[in-house]
């Protein structure tokens, strides 16, 4: 009984001083290109990405327009894109030049719901 009961509390113990660990590693690849195209009346924007990750790529760039549209942003601003699975850092760059608009923004990190955060590093 003795046995079991110290079995117990050991459990619980680890249990309860266990924490969670956040993993984290870098990358070097990325998906680099136009994501997404807005044509209006007056003004066609493009927002490209570079070294995205594939599975949220399309959900960023078109995100990452509309946080610049309804926000006051300058080029080098780092802004922070909230996607379905993951917290998405980068840098923006905006150019303008007549009509068109370009927006490029670089990933710098990437903050998964799992746990898993991946930092861009250039190799």
């Amino acid at each position: 009984m003795r046995k079991l009961f110290m079995l117990a509390v050991l459990l619980v113990g680890s249990f309860a001083f266990a924490q969670e660990s956040k993993k984290i590693s870098t990358y070097n690849y990325g998906y680099n290109g136009m994501e997404y195209v807005v044509m209006g009346t007056n003004e066609t924007t493009i927002v490209s990405t570079f070294n995205s990750k594939h599975q949220i790529k399309d959900e960023v760039a078109a995100k990452v327009y509309y946080e610049i549209k309804d926000n006051n942003f300058t080029t080098g601003d780092t802004i922070i894109i909230n996607a379905n699975n993951a917290k998405v850092t980068g840098k923006c760059y905006i150019n303008k030049r007549g009509k068109l608009t370009s927006i490029n923004f670089y990933y710098e990190k990437v903050e998964w719901d799992n746990g898993l955060t991946e930092i861009y590093k250039k190799a």
